[in-house]
């Protein structure tokens, strides 16, 4: 069983690399929706993921609409901080695309608009704060997942 995390033109290295070793950790498959606001050679990404790049597959994509070209949308389920459902009312299934917006500017709104069905939140207790930090969002909601479909490694 195989989960598919999308990152949605992150900006931020280190929330990369973290998210890299992530899915070594868990033979997730990590897709990168461009434009990225680095490099993949980028020394910070590189030290965050360690030496675990060899061990995950990675896919890019040129821009989001030729992800949603190429995936299949009803194995979506996007995370946004502006929605109400909660991400544990969703019963993840074998290769659903946990997708997770930039750091900076989220889902765009066109998507929300087109799959408002599919999107789901982490809930926060303190109104203040206006969102999680992408790597801890995406660990939060892939061990969910793993959890709900009684997986061991």
């Amino acid at each position: 069983m195989k989960f598919n995390i999308v990152l949605v033109t992150p900006q931020i290295p280190p929330n990369t690399g973290n998210i890299v070793r992530l899915c070594a950790a868990t033979g997730s498959i990590l897709h990168l929706i461009k434009p990225l606001g680095f490099s993949i050679d980028d020394r910070y990404l590189k030290r965050a993921g360690l030496d675990y790049w060899e061990y995950v597959e990675i896919k890019t994509y040129e821009n989001m609409d030729n992800f949603l070209q190429e995936a299949d949308p009803n194995k979506f389920i996007f995370l946004s901080s502006k929605v109400e459902k909660k991400y544990w009312d969703h019963k993840f299934q074998d290769g659903d695309y946990l997708i997770f917006g930039s750091e900076t500017t989220g889902i765009p709104q066109y998507v929300s608009e087109k799959y408002p069905e599919k999107f789901y939140t982490i809930p926060q207790y303190n109104d203040h704060v206006r969102c999680l930090n992408l790597s801890n969002s995406v660990s939060i909601v892939l061990y969910e997942a793993i959890r709900q479909n009684n997986l061991s490694f």
